[in-house]
């Protein structure tokens, strides 16, 4: 591609981003006509890019011989180990020409060895709509001045630069926001908030959410008033429980938490792949508190991220439990697993079931927000586990992260605890297996005997009432975790600077997921 078709690309893309309204690209599109544009993504890539061509050719498939959806459907999935690690950089763009990208971006994974991610202006164009529909449905950025504040790391890491370029391009659409970029620089946040914070009609954080909370929770110790800024949230990196949100939500002053939260799944394989939205976080809270009906759902004693997304631009298909999608991008991806665990639940599906609940989410947030409701889109539903192996096995029963979460942010222990823990099984000198939870003191907390049994009463109440597998299958005197404290950056349990794992299996391999959204 020359400059000139590559500059009137990049022309024609931004004026069909800053000229269409969110409405229109959000219609209801039928599942026919996205079946169809994923299968046209196929015939494109097999025509453009050299790495799928010598793919499909070792796979012995002729890409003329994909005739139909059904066709589409039987082509092997690609993932990082037998397709993006095992071709050349350039090879995995279209025309094998990695100028046809602007940016690099890096991950690191569980791995620690970084996978280079090439993209183009177009390509955070259509990843800038997700961020239009949480501006513009959940925060009501359209008619408020607001201050966007970039809370995630900057430089190659794909969040806050990613992050920052899709605030910049809602600005240019019209929206009357402002970008400031402290990155991770706590204190820098905290200034930023304080001395510009005043002069907007609302200030939202954008960042991993056990640092928003740390940021929040450090604001209100020196002094910050914060629901005077109306804060407002955008979180991606990890799962986190409705008991979080409502928690923060309540530190910042929020009355309406699905207006002003709202959570990203992104990759940094193909940007973000769907958001959440104020109908999904209200189903998710229902879900929340109904434990039984989201089992009934989703088939496990946890509680996934719930998000919706425009299968126009990222295709969902589930493959054995495993989430497969299909998007353009830099290196653009066909049928690709990004190793997490979820399904997909159609718009109708997802209010049917919700019915025969006795729920009606549209209602519920019709009494919750006063004049213009928005957020409600007829797009479908995607829900994310993160990786099956960030588990842990105790009698048979699955044992998530997710569960103990809860029992660290109830009330009375929110106040000791960072948060972070590590789950794992151990043994006793005996042989006799155990459940054994490292948990993270917050800065200035002294550990005591009746914190640990605190706390372990806590998790044990969430894993009864969240998980039946443990409740069912681990004998009672088994159940009660044995608690350990550890001082905030413990070298061993929770190292500054890292990402941090949750699970530890018995060989003492750790396990984490960086595809929950942005790492």
């Amino acid at each position: 591609m020359n400059c000139k078709s590559q500059g009137q690309r990049a022309i024609r893309a931004f004026e069909d981003f800053v000229s269409t309204p969110l409405e229109t690209l959000l219609q209801r599109r039928d599942a026919d006509f996205s079946q169809s544009t994923a299968l046209n993504l196929f015939y494109d890539v097999a025509a453009t890019v050299p790495a799928y061509q010598a793919f499909l050719a070792e796979q012995g498939i002729n890409p003329q011989a994909i005739q139909s959806f059904e066709d589409f459907q039987q082509l092997p999935a690609i993932a990082k180990e037998n397709y993006i690690m095992r071709y050349p950089l350039a090879d995995l763009c279209r025309d094998g020409k990695l100028s046809s990208c602007d940016m690099i971006a890096a991950s690191s994974g569980s791995t620690g060895k970084p996978t280079f991610w090439p993209r183009f202006f177009t390509d955070e164009l259509q990843i800038a709509t997700r961020f239009e529909q949480i501006f513009h449905d959940s925060f009501y950025a359209d008619t408020r001045r607001t201050l966007a504040v970039i809370c995630f790391t900057l430089g190659t890491w794909v969040g806050g630069m990613f992050t920052t370029n899709c605030c910049r391009y809602l600005a240019s659409k019209g929206y009357p926001l402002t970008v400031i970029t402290p990155g991770n620089n706590k204190a820098e946040i905290l200034r930023v908030v304080q001395e510009l914070g005043a002069a907007f009609e609302q200030v939202v954080l954008l960042g991993y959410p056990p640092f928003l909370k740390d940021v929040i929770d450090t604001g209100i110790a020196s002094g910050v008033d914060w629901p005077q800024y109306q804060i407002k949230l955008v979180t991606a990196g990890e799962v986190f429980s409705e008991e979080w949100r409502s928690l923060v939500a309540e530190r910042v002053g929020s009355q309406n938490p699905c207006y002003d939260f709202a959570s990203l799944y992104g990759t940094a394989d193909a940007g973000v792949l769907g958001n959440e939205t104020p109908l999904s976080i209200c189903i998710r809270r229902f879900f929340a508190t109904h434990p039984d009906a989201a089992k009934a759902l989703f088939g496990e004693s946890r509680l996934p991220t719930l998000v919706q997304y425009d299968p126009m631009s990222r295709f969902f298909e589930v493959q054995d439990g495993a989430l497969l999608f299909s998007g353009n991008n830099g290196i653009p991806l066909v049928r690709y697993n990004i190793m997490d665990t979820g399904g997909i639940i159609s718009y109708d599906a997802m209010l049917e079931f919700l019915a025969e609940w006795g729920f009606d989410a549209i209602s519920q947030l019709n009494q919750e927000i006063t004049g213009d409701i928005r957020g409600i889109h007829p797009l479908p539903f995607v829900y994310v586990f993160g990786r099956s192996n960030f588990t842990v096995s105790y009698f048979g029963a699955n044992i998530y992260p997710e569960n103990v979460t809860v029992g660290l942010e109830q009330p009375g222990i929110t106040a000791w605890v960072t948060g972070k823990f590590v789950l794992q099984v151990q043994e006793d000198i005996d042989k006799n297996r155990f459940l054994s939870v490292v948990v993270e003191l917050s800065p200035g907390i002294e550990p005591n005997e009746a914190k640990q049994q605190a706390i372990a009463s806590s998790i044990l109440s969430q894993l009864l009432r969240l998980n039946s597998e443990f409740a069912n299958y681990v004998p009672p005197e088994y159940q009660t975790p044995q608690v350990s404290l550890a001082p905030m950056g413990d070298a061993e349990y929770f190292p500054i600077g890292v990402k941090h794992r949750y699970t530890r299996r018995e060989e003492n391999t750790e396990i984490t997921s960086d595809n929950v959204a942005f790492p």
